[in-house]
This record gives structure tokens, sequence and C-alpha cells, in this order.
């Protein structure tokens, strides 16, 4: 009787589930395993593509970087994944803090004169200075409280030195008398310090202070108001960064932008795990021997319209193209 039990109870198992069944099961499998993704991808590690060469040679155009998020102190979602829909995020307490020297991937704050980026992206740069730094430029040379910043392995320079007095139209901050070659002396503004600001350098800190959370304001009779109350002096409410790439002539960063707040710094890379070529440089080499990139519609149907298209488009165009994978730079350790 105990035998007919147990075979009875094996066929009701062996049963095969219901389409329903089946259906249900696999969206539980598929969200457990998203779900584990999106953790991972929030709080410990993430992928980052490389889309510029401002930090060559020690990461290309086209390395695909794996990010510790979690060293810092990982923060939820900043944006809706592949759009540019940001989110209220908070952060975790981390490892350590930045350091000189680090290379650091970060929220872009924005262009000089942006109080907030048209389009949500992450950048890759080299902390030079962090928050009370006084950062100074001297033909190409960084001192860092009055000393020499370390030179970076990879470090390079494409074009000659500007000389000192030139002054650069771009840079930062607005009207500065600097130029990338020759920068500063400038303080790394932090949490808690004080500036002067009058009707002259009004102008030179406005999106600055936009930027810290304040509404300022110059009167036609050179009253200076921060949020509606008459004032010389700002209080600065963040900590600051200051941001190179180590190719220096080939770099928009702080010395154009300004400071990137400590808390936009998402985490650094670790090592390169993939790479391929980049498509303008690789269309150029095939255009030299008379050849063309193969499935090229696909690329250029659904690239540049938003991050996941372009994604895409992307993964095809090197299924198609093998050629274009940089196999030398995988493995490569960031430092």
């Amino acid at each position: 009787m105990a035998k007919q039990e147990e075979k009875n109870e094996e066929t009701v198992k062996e049963q095969p589930k219901s389409f329903k069944e089946r259906t249900i099961a696999q969206i539980k499998e598929f969200v457990i395993v998203f779900g584990g993704f999106l953790l991972l991808n929030n709080f410990v590690i993430a992928s980052f593509l490389v889309p510029t060469g401002s930090m060559e040679n020690e990461v290309m155009t086209g390395d695909f970087l794996m990010v510790n998020k979690f060293i810092y102190g990982a923060s939820t979602p900043r944006n809706i994944m592949f759009t540019n829909i940001r989110l209220p995020w908070t952060t975790l307490p981390g490892f350590k803090d930045v350091n000189r020297g680090d290379v650091i991937v970060f929220e872009f704050p924005g262009y000089r004169e942006e109080v907030n980026p048209e389009e949500f992206t992450f950048y890759l740069k080299r902390c030079l200075a962090l928050s009370g730094d006084t950062l100074e430029i001297k033909n190409r040379v960084v001192y860092i409280n009055g000393q020499p910043a370390p030179l970076p392995k990879n470090m390079k320079f494409n074009f000659q030195a500007k000389p000192a007095g030139y002054a650069d139209p771009r840079i930062f901050p607005p009207g500065a008398q600097f130029n990338e070659d020759n920068y500063g002396p400038i303080v790394i503004p932090f949490k808690g310090m004080q500036m002067t600001i009058t009707n002259e350098n009004y102008h030179m800190w406005e999106t600055f202070i936009k930027r810290d959370g304040h509404t300022p304001a110059l009167l036609n009779d050179g009253t200076v108001l921060i949020d509606g109350k008459t004032t010389k002096t700002y209080i600065v409410e963040k900590d600051y960064l200051f941001g190179m790439g180590d190719n220096r002539d080939n770099s928009l960063d702080s010395r154009f932008w300004g400071f990137i707040p400590r808390e936009n710094v998402v985490g650094t890379p670790m090592f390169v795990y993939f790479s391929v070529m980049g498509t303008e440089e690789y269309a150029g080499r095939l255009a030299m021997q008379g050849e063309t990139m193969r499935m090229e519609w696909i690329y250029t149907t659904f690239s540049n319209h938003n991050l996941l298209l372009d994604f895409v488009a992307k993964v095809f165009l090197v299924v198609f193209n093998p050629e274009m994978i940089q196999f030398g730079r995988i493995g490569n350790v960031i430092g």
C-alpha cells in the first residue's frame, strides 16, 4: 500500500506543467536574474564604454571597463536605464575616499555655462586635486599645494604649450586669465568654504553657485543677492574635485567646465574586459583598402538615437566585423 502511494506521488510530480505554469516559472526566473543584475550594476560593479580619447594612453576609445562602484560608496540608481530621466538617489558608506591620482568615473556636471547637463552621461578623468587643495599649472607642470603632482605613466601632449598670460576664452571660470597649460592658482571648493562674491567676479561664479544649489542675482546697482538676500560672501555647500585627462591637449575637463561634485563620483575603473576599434577609425582603414564595413547600414540606421539603440547597433557591427576587436587591450589594468 505504501509503495502504491509513492508511485502515485511520483506520477503527480512527473506530470508536464501547463503553458501558464511554465510561463510563470520563466517570468519568476527572469525577475530574479534581472533583479540580481540591477543590484550588481548599481551597488557593486558596472560596465563603462570609453567614448573619447581624453585618457589615452591609459584607456583608449572603444575600451569596455569594469568599474568598481562600491569602493567610494555605492549609490541607488541615478537615472532610468538608457534614458535621460533622473531619479532621486542616495549613497552608501564607502571603503575609502577618492585620492589624488585616482581615475574616477563620475556623473558629468555639465559644460561651463550649464547648471544641469543636457544629457545624463558618465565621464572618465583622473582626479588631480581634492577639496581644499590649491591647484596651479605652470608651463604644463601641475602643482598641488605648491608641490609638483606625480606624472601619470601614460600622460601625453600633442601640441606646443600655450604661453602664460594668454587667456583662453573657453577656460573655467569664465573671464579667468588662464589657459590649459598655465592655469590658476585656484582653490578647489570644500563644504563650508567662504567665497567673496562681488559685482566684478559675479559672472565667474554664477553657474557654480547655481550648481551648488542656490539662486544668485546681480542687480543693476552692483548689489549681489543669494537666494534673495544681499551678501558679499557665499558659503559652499558641497565638496568638489578637479579632474583632468591624461591626454592633456585632447581633454575637455575641469579646466574648461569646472569642478566635479564629490557626490557625482560613482566608482573607479579596474580593468579592460573588452575593446573595439573606433567606428570611424575602422571605416577609414577599410576605405584606404577600397572596402566598406559589413552590415554598415545597421549602424548608420540605428546609432545616435538613444543609448540602447546605439549599444545594440555597435554589438551588431562588431558581430559582422570581428576585425574591430582589439584583443591586445583586453585585460589591461587601469591605474
